[in-house]
Protein backbone atom coordinates (compact mmCIF):
# COMPACT_ATOMS: atom_id res chain seq x y z
CA UNK A 1 0.00 0.00 0.00
CA UNK A 2 1.34 3.16 -0.85
CA UNK A 3 2.26 5.33 2.41
CA UNK A 4 1.00 8.48 0.61
CA UNK A 5 -2.65 7.35 0.72
CA UNK A 6 -2.46 6.70 4.52
CA UNK A 7 -5.57 9.09 6.30
CA UNK A 8 -5.59 10.49 9.53
CA UNK A 9 -9.17 9.28 10.77
CA UNK A 10 -9.28 10.85 14.54
CA UNK A 11 -5.51 9.96 15.46
CA UNK A 12 -3.20 12.73 16.52
CA UNK A 13 -0.37 13.76 14.18
CA UNK A 14 2.07 11.90 16.61
CA UNK A 15 -0.17 8.92 16.47
CA UNK A 16 -0.04 9.20 12.81
CA UNK A 17 3.67 9.61 12.83
CA UNK A 18 4.47 6.54 14.65
CA UNK A 19 2.70 4.40 12.44
CA UNK A 20 4.00 5.65 9.52
CA UNK A 21 7.93 5.05 10.94
CA UNK A 22 6.50 1.51 11.93
CA UNK A 23 5.37 0.95 9.25
CA UNK A 24 8.48 2.09 7.17
CA UNK A 25 10.50 -0.25 9.51
CA UNK A 26 8.56 -3.13 9.01
CA UNK A 27 9.29 -2.78 5.01
CA UNK A 28 13.16 -2.23 5.29
CA UNK A 29 13.04 -5.60 7.48
CA UNK A 30 11.15 -7.06 4.71
CA UNK A 31 12.73 -6.06 2.32
CA UNK A 32 16.32 -7.37 3.99
CA UNK A 33 15.04 -10.55 4.88
CA UNK A 34 14.15 -10.87 0.97
CA UNK A 35 17.77 -10.06 0.18
CA UNK A 36 19.68 -12.52 2.37
CA UNK A 37 16.99 -15.66 1.29
CA UNK A 38 18.09 -14.84 -2.33
CA UNK A 39 21.47 -14.96 -1.74
CA UNK A 40 21.64 -17.52 1.32
CA UNK A 41 18.97 -20.14 0.29
CA UNK A 42 17.84 -23.28 2.33
CA UNK A 43 20.17 -25.79 2.44
CA UNK A 44 18.22 -28.41 0.87
CA UNK A 45 17.25 -26.01 -1.66
CA UNK A 46 21.14 -25.26 -2.25
CA UNK A 47 22.12 -28.82 -2.62
CA UNK A 48 19.49 -29.42 -5.26
CA UNK A 49 20.74 -26.82 -7.52
CA UNK A 50 24.19 -27.47 -6.92
CA UNK A 51 23.76 -30.92 -8.13
CA UNK A 52 21.89 -29.81 -11.71
CA UNK A 53 23.86 -30.59 -14.51
CA UNK A 54 23.67 -28.66 -17.78
CA UNK A 55 21.52 -30.65 -20.55
CA UNK A 56 22.74 -31.58 -23.69
CA UNK A 57 20.59 -30.84 -27.04
CA UNK A 58 19.24 -34.36 -27.86
CA UNK A 59 21.14 -36.57 -29.79
CA UNK A 60 19.57 -37.72 -32.78
CA UNK A 61 20.96 -41.20 -32.85
CA UNK A 62 18.59 -42.77 -35.18
CA UNK A 63 20.46 -40.80 -38.07
CA UNK A 64 24.11 -40.59 -36.88
CA UNK A 65 26.39 -43.41 -38.51
CA UNK A 66 29.11 -44.93 -37.08
CA UNK A 67 31.54 -46.70 -38.92
CA UNK A 68 33.21 -49.89 -36.69
CA UNK A 69 36.19 -50.95 -39.08
CA UNK A 70 37.27 -54.77 -38.02
CA UNK A 71 41.15 -53.70 -37.98
CA UNK A 72 43.07 -56.35 -40.79
CA UNK A 73 41.67 -59.03 -42.72
CA UNK A 74 41.03 -63.11 -42.45
CA UNK A 75 44.36 -63.68 -44.97
CA UNK A 76 46.27 -60.59 -43.03
CA UNK A 77 45.40 -61.00 -39.57
CA UNK A 78 47.93 -59.14 -37.59
CA UNK A 79 49.80 -60.07 -34.54
CA UNK A 80 49.62 -63.19 -32.98
CA UNK A 81 48.91 -63.28 -29.28
CA UNK A 82 50.52 -64.48 -26.64
CA UNK A 83 48.44 -68.22 -26.73
CA UNK A 84 48.69 -67.88 -31.01
CA UNK A 85 45.32 -66.65 -31.67
CA UNK A 86 45.36 -63.91 -34.11
CA UNK A 87 44.61 -60.78 -33.69
CA UNK A 88 41.83 -60.39 -36.23
CA UNK A 89 39.56 -62.92 -34.15
CA UNK A 90 40.47 -60.58 -31.62
CA UNK A 91 39.04 -57.53 -33.46
CA UNK A 92 36.37 -59.37 -35.05
CA UNK A 93 34.55 -60.00 -31.89
CA UNK A 94 34.92 -57.09 -30.40
CA UNK A 95 33.84 -55.09 -33.45
CA UNK A 96 30.57 -57.39 -33.46
CA UNK A 97 29.84 -56.98 -30.27
CA UNK A 98 30.73 -53.19 -30.21
CA UNK A 99 28.04 -52.99 -33.17
CA UNK A 100 25.53 -54.16 -31.08
CA UNK A 101 25.85 -51.99 -28.05
CA UNK A 102 25.56 -49.32 -30.52
CA UNK A 103 22.23 -50.44 -31.80
CA UNK A 104 21.03 -51.41 -28.56
CA UNK A 105 21.28 -47.82 -27.48
CA UNK A 106 19.69 -46.66 -30.16
CA UNK A 107 22.24 -46.04 -33.49
CA UNK A 108 20.87 -48.01 -35.92
CA UNK A 109 23.08 -47.27 -38.74
CA UNK A 110 25.98 -48.55 -36.91
CA UNK A 111 27.91 -50.41 -39.65
CA UNK A 112 30.12 -53.10 -39.39
CA UNK A 113 33.25 -52.66 -41.72
CA UNK A 114 35.28 -55.46 -43.01
CA UNK A 115 37.14 -55.54 -46.10
CA UNK A 116 39.30 -58.84 -47.58
CA UNK A 117 41.60 -56.74 -50.39
CA UNK A 118 45.21 -56.56 -48.61
CA UNK A 119 47.06 -53.28 -47.28
CA UNK A 120 47.88 -50.70 -48.31
CA UNK A 121 45.24 -50.75 -51.05
CA UNK A 122 42.52 -52.19 -48.23
CA UNK A 123 43.09 -49.63 -46.09
CA UNK A 124 42.08 -46.80 -48.55
CA UNK A 125 39.16 -48.82 -49.60
CA UNK A 126 38.09 -48.73 -46.03
CA UNK A 127 38.18 -44.82 -46.04
CA UNK A 128 36.77 -44.66 -48.78
CA UNK A 129 33.74 -46.60 -47.90
CA UNK A 130 33.27 -44.82 -44.94
CA UNK A 131 33.32 -41.60 -46.61
CA UNK A 132 30.88 -43.07 -49.56
CA UNK A 133 28.27 -43.91 -46.57
CA UNK A 134 28.26 -39.89 -44.74
CA UNK A 135 29.47 -41.28 -41.79
CA UNK A 136 29.53 -39.40 -39.02
CA UNK A 137 32.33 -41.30 -36.78
CA UNK A 138 34.53 -43.82 -37.83
CA UNK A 139 36.14 -46.02 -35.10
CA UNK A 140 39.07 -48.37 -36.33
CA UNK A 141 39.38 -51.68 -33.94
CA UNK A 142 42.47 -53.39 -33.30
CA UNK A 143 44.24 -55.13 -30.10
CA UNK A 144 47.96 -54.47 -29.57
CA UNK A 145 51.41 -55.94 -29.49
CA UNK A 146 55.18 -54.47 -29.13
CA UNK A 147 58.19 -53.47 -31.57
CA UNK A 148 60.13 -57.17 -32.29
CA UNK A 149 62.96 -55.87 -29.85
CA UNK A 150 60.94 -56.47 -26.94
CA UNK A 151 59.08 -59.69 -27.92
CA UNK A 152 60.09 -63.16 -25.66
CA UNK A 153 59.03 -67.02 -26.46
CA UNK A 154 57.40 -68.95 -24.15
CA UNK A 155 56.00 -72.72 -24.59
CA UNK A 156 52.52 -72.98 -24.76
CA UNK A 157 50.99 -76.27 -25.22
CA UNK A 158 54.60 -77.51 -26.77
CA UNK A 159 54.09 -74.78 -29.24
CA UNK A 160 56.43 -71.55 -28.92
CA UNK A 161 54.93 -68.04 -28.63
CA UNK A 162 55.68 -65.00 -28.74
CA UNK A 163 55.14 -62.67 -25.82
CA UNK A 164 55.84 -59.44 -24.02
CA UNK A 165 54.62 -59.08 -20.37
CA UNK A 166 56.28 -55.55 -19.98
CA UNK A 167 52.98 -53.10 -20.81
CA UNK A 168 49.59 -53.78 -20.86
CA UNK A 169 45.83 -51.28 -21.25
CA UNK A 170 44.54 -49.18 -24.39
CA UNK A 171 45.84 -46.48 -26.27
CA UNK A 172 43.78 -44.53 -28.86
CA UNK A 173 44.88 -42.68 -31.80
CA UNK A 174 43.85 -39.87 -33.81
CA UNK A 175 45.66 -38.30 -37.38
CA UNK A 176 45.93 -34.73 -37.28
CA UNK A 177 45.91 -35.00 -41.11
CA UNK A 178 42.10 -36.05 -40.67
CA UNK A 179 39.72 -34.01 -42.04
CA UNK A 180 37.99 -33.18 -38.74
CA UNK A 181 41.03 -32.96 -36.32
CA UNK A 182 39.37 -31.36 -33.60
CA UNK A 183 36.29 -34.16 -33.40
CA UNK A 184 38.62 -36.54 -33.20
CA UNK A 185 40.42 -35.86 -30.45
CA UNK A 186 37.37 -34.64 -28.73
CA UNK A 187 35.81 -38.07 -29.21
CA UNK A 188 38.92 -39.95 -28.19
CA UNK A 189 38.82 -38.20 -25.30
CA UNK A 190 35.04 -39.02 -24.32
CA UNK A 191 36.11 -42.58 -25.26
CA UNK A 192 39.59 -42.69 -22.98
CA UNK A 193 37.06 -41.19 -19.82
CA UNK A 194 34.31 -43.84 -20.44
CA UNK A 195 37.11 -46.52 -20.52
CA UNK A 196 38.81 -45.29 -17.45
CA UNK A 197 34.97 -44.99 -15.67
CA UNK A 198 35.21 -48.76 -16.12
CA UNK A 199 38.53 -49.30 -14.51
CA UNK A 200 41.11 -49.93 -17.79
CA UNK A 201 43.88 -47.62 -18.12
CA UNK A 202 46.08 -46.62 -21.66
CA UNK A 203 49.70 -47.71 -21.76
CA UNK A 204 52.43 -45.19 -21.85
CA UNK A 205 54.99 -47.61 -23.73
CA UNK A 206 54.28 -45.28 -26.48
CA UNK A 207 55.90 -42.32 -25.11
CA UNK A 208 58.89 -44.04 -24.17
CA UNK A 209 62.61 -43.35 -26.09
CA UNK A 210 62.74 -47.34 -26.10
CA UNK A 211 59.93 -47.18 -29.06
CA UNK A 212 62.62 -45.14 -31.22
CA UNK A 213 60.59 -44.28 -34.29
CA UNK A 214 57.63 -46.18 -32.98
CA UNK A 215 57.19 -43.28 -30.56
CA UNK A 216 54.23 -41.06 -30.45
CA UNK A 217 53.03 -37.88 -29.28
CA UNK A 218 50.56 -38.11 -25.76
CA UNK A 219 48.30 -35.50 -27.07
CA UNK A 220 45.63 -36.14 -23.86
CA UNK A 221 47.35 -37.19 -21.19
CA UNK A 222 44.06 -37.72 -18.88
CA UNK A 223 42.36 -39.88 -21.72
CA UNK A 224 45.33 -41.63 -23.51
CA UNK A 225 44.96 -40.53 -26.41
CA UNK A 226 48.14 -40.76 -29.17
CA UNK A 227 48.96 -39.09 -32.15
CA UNK A 228 49.56 -41.38 -35.52
CA UNK A 229 49.39 -38.95 -38.67
CA UNK A 230 50.14 -41.43 -41.03
CA UNK A 231 47.37 -44.42 -40.31
CA UNK A 232 45.54 -44.24 -43.79
CA UNK A 233 42.28 -45.26 -42.17
CA UNK A 234 42.36 -41.79 -40.13
CA UNK A 235 44.54 -39.73 -42.58
CA UNK A 236 41.67 -40.14 -45.59
CA UNK A 237 38.13 -40.30 -43.76
CA UNK A 238 36.14 -37.03 -44.21
CA UNK A 239 34.67 -37.57 -41.00
CA UNK A 240 35.79 -37.95 -36.94
CA UNK A 241 38.25 -41.11 -36.53
CA UNK A 242 39.66 -42.67 -34.63
CA UNK A 243 41.94 -46.20 -33.82
CA UNK A 244 41.61 -48.14 -30.69
CA UNK A 245 43.91 -50.92 -29.32
CA UNK A 246 41.99 -52.00 -26.82
CA UNK A 247 45.05 -54.40 -24.61
CA UNK A 248 47.78 -55.64 -26.20
CA UNK A 249 47.32 -59.55 -26.44
CA UNK A 250 51.13 -60.44 -26.25
CA UNK A 251 51.08 -59.73 -22.57
CA UNK A 252 49.77 -63.11 -20.69
CA UNK A 253 47.39 -61.55 -18.76
CA UNK A 254 45.91 -59.22 -20.58
CA UNK A 255 44.98 -61.72 -23.28
CA UNK A 256 42.93 -63.45 -21.28
CA UNK A 257 41.14 -60.70 -19.88
CA UNK A 258 40.73 -59.54 -23.76
CA UNK A 259 39.22 -62.65 -24.69
CA UNK A 260 36.33 -63.08 -21.84
CA UNK A 261 33.03 -61.60 -22.46
CA UNK A 262 33.32 -59.24 -19.39
CA UNK A 263 36.18 -57.19 -21.11
CA UNK A 264 34.33 -57.20 -24.26
CA UNK A 265 31.21 -56.09 -22.61
CA UNK A 266 32.79 -52.86 -20.55
CA UNK A 267 34.75 -52.01 -23.31
CA UNK A 268 31.63 -52.26 -26.06
CA UNK A 269 29.66 -50.14 -23.65
CA UNK A 270 32.53 -47.31 -23.49
CA UNK A 271 32.19 -47.17 -27.11
CA UNK A 272 28.32 -46.94 -27.10
CA UNK A 273 28.47 -44.32 -23.99
CA UNK A 274 31.16 -41.93 -25.61
CA UNK A 275 29.20 -42.23 -29.08
CA UNK A 276 26.53 -41.30 -27.41
CA UNK A 277 28.10 -38.15 -25.69
CA UNK A 278 30.13 -37.23 -28.63
CA UNK A 279 26.71 -37.09 -30.62
CA UNK A 280 25.25 -34.65 -28.30
CA UNK A 281 28.18 -32.56 -28.04
CA UNK A 282 28.08 -31.92 -31.56
CA UNK A 283 24.28 -31.37 -31.31
CA UNK A 284 25.47 -28.52 -28.82
CA UNK A 285 28.19 -27.17 -31.00
CA UNK A 286 26.01 -27.11 -34.66
CA UNK A 287 29.42 -28.89 -35.81
CA UNK A 288 29.34 -29.78 -39.35
CA UNK A 289 31.25 -32.47 -40.68
CA UNK A 290 33.80 -30.69 -43.58
CA UNK A 291 32.69 -32.02 -47.31
CA UNK A 292 36.25 -31.29 -48.70
CA UNK A 293 38.21 -34.82 -48.80
CA UNK A 294 41.53 -34.91 -47.64
CA UNK A 295 43.16 -36.44 -50.74
CA UNK A 296 46.37 -37.30 -49.08
CA UNK A 297 47.12 -41.12 -49.21
CA UNK A 298 50.19 -42.95 -49.00
CA UNK A 299 51.44 -46.27 -47.16
CA UNK A 300 53.34 -44.69 -44.28
CA UNK A 301 51.35 -46.53 -41.71
CA UNK A 302 54.61 -48.71 -40.20
CA UNK A 303 53.28 -49.88 -36.61
CA UNK A 304 54.94 -52.41 -34.46
CA UNK A 305 52.18 -53.44 -32.98
CA UNK A 306 50.13 -55.36 -36.04
CA UNK A 307 51.38 -55.03 -39.82
CA UNK A 308 48.60 -53.02 -41.35
CA UNK A 309 46.23 -50.38 -40.09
Amino acid sequence: MNRCNVKNHGMSVTGVMSKRLIGTAAVVVATILLLWADRHPAHGQQRVLSATKPVHASCQRSGFRVVVDVGHTAEVPGADSARGVPEYTFNLRLADEIEQALVDAGFGKAVRLITATAPWQGLVERADRANKMHADLFISIHHDSVPDFLIETWDHEGQQHPFSDRFKGYAIFISNDNADRQGSLQFGGLLGKELQARGLRYTPHYTLPLMGKYRHALLDPAAGVYRYDQLIVLRNTEMPAVLLEAGSIVNRQEELELASSERRAAVSAAVAAAVQDFCAERNDQHVKRPSAPNTVAGPGHANPASLAR
